[in-house]
């Protein structure tokens, strides 16, 4: 453990986790506002936020694994495949990185167009348990296709396009 915690290559991978998810968060929420003058439609946002994420992981994939998930993390965490300490600083670096994603795209953004910052609600007809069980389904096929596109042994290419096309899977359909 503390060997992992003295390494200059552990905080370049807790920056990484930090700097991408900020990123990844400023051009997905940023794809859910009023830019021009309509709304985006969900296939829009499905596609800014593909190719925000397969962007992301194709920066970083070697340095930190390019998570940008807390739950994706837990799984790595849950599976062996990252340390608990490496775990615990990314989830902290994430939810970080997603603040100040957000904080950038705030103050970058007039008032008029910004509105609620892309706020998800659940529909009318939709129960909060529904909601929950859907959201559990999505981040499930999205941390199962981090496991098999990041598996050396069946995989030697970039995992970004499978990841990318993940992530708007689950934008299209929740």
């Amino acid at each position: 453990m503390w060997k992992e915690l003295l390494s200059v290559t552990f905080y370049r991978a807790v920056f990484a986790e930090f700097l991408l998810t900020a990123i990844y968060i400023f051009f997905g929420v940023g794809s859910m506002l009023q830019w021009p003058t309509a709304l985006p439609s969900v296939l829009q946002i499905a596609i800014t936020f593909n190719l925000a994420a397969a962007t992301m992981v194709q920066i970083a994939w070697h340095a930190s694994g390019a998570h940008l998930n807390p739950a994706v993390t837990a799984a790595f965490l849950l599976g062996s495949r990252i340390s608990l300490v490496r775990a615990a600083c990314y989830m902290v670096a994430q939810v970080v990185g997603g603040i100040a994603g957000a904080a950038v795209l705030y103050a970058v953004t007039p008032g008029n167009i910004r509105g609620d910052l892309g706020i998800n609600m659940v529909r009318n007809n939709v129960t909060s348990q529904q909601a929950v069980i859907v959201e559990l389904i999505l981040t499930l096929q999205l941390v199962l296709c981090y496991f098999a596109s990041t598996d050396s042994r069946h995989n030697s290419g970039s995992p970004a396009i499978m990841i990318g096309v993940s992530d708007a899977l689950g934008h299209l359909v929740g």
